[in-house]
């Protein structure tokens, strides 16, 4: 058994017993979006959050165990991702990267926004000419140091 198996896993259990993952992350304790991430194998749990998975979903111990170890980061299978959603995202970024970063150097200088020490919130925003999505990051700002 792989991560990539324990993945599968949850997702059929969530399918199966029709739960979503904001209520999975309810059940463990953290995030919808921090849940999501580490259900599709890109976060650590701890023992008790991957206890709490592996009983809430059904698990086995090899997967509760797996669930503990530190992930590959990195989901994508092609460098530019062909799934119409996720490549949009890509699209913004490839459009107003420059400009976030320009933004980003003008007001805290030169670094970087930590997706380590890192938080989002992904909301449905009512609007009358079609529903948006209303995604907000908030990440720890990391200054390059010299040596």
């Amino acid at each position: 058994m792989n991560r990539l198996d324990v993945t599968e896993a949850i997702i059929a259990a969530k399918r199966q017993k029709g739960l979503t993952w904001a209520a999975i992350g309810k059940k463990i304790g953290q995030s919808k979006e921090w849940t999501t991430a580490a259900m599709l194998g890109q976060m650590t749990l701890t023992k008790a959050q991957a206890e709490a998975t592996g009983k809430l979903l059904g698990l086995d111990k090899e997967a509760v165990q797996i669930l503990q170890e530190v992930p590959y980061k990195g989901s994508l299978s092609t460098a530019v991702p062909t799934d119409p959603l996720i490549y949009r995202l890509y699209e913004l970024v490839n459009i107003y990267g420059t400009t976030i970063k320009a933004l980003i150097h003008e007001e805290f200088g030169d670094g970087i926004m930590s997706a380590i020490d890192f938080k989002m919130d992904i909301t449905r925003e009512p609007d009358p000419k079609g529903d948006r999505v209303n995604i907000v990051m908030s990440g720890k700002f990391l200054p390059y140091k010299t040596y």
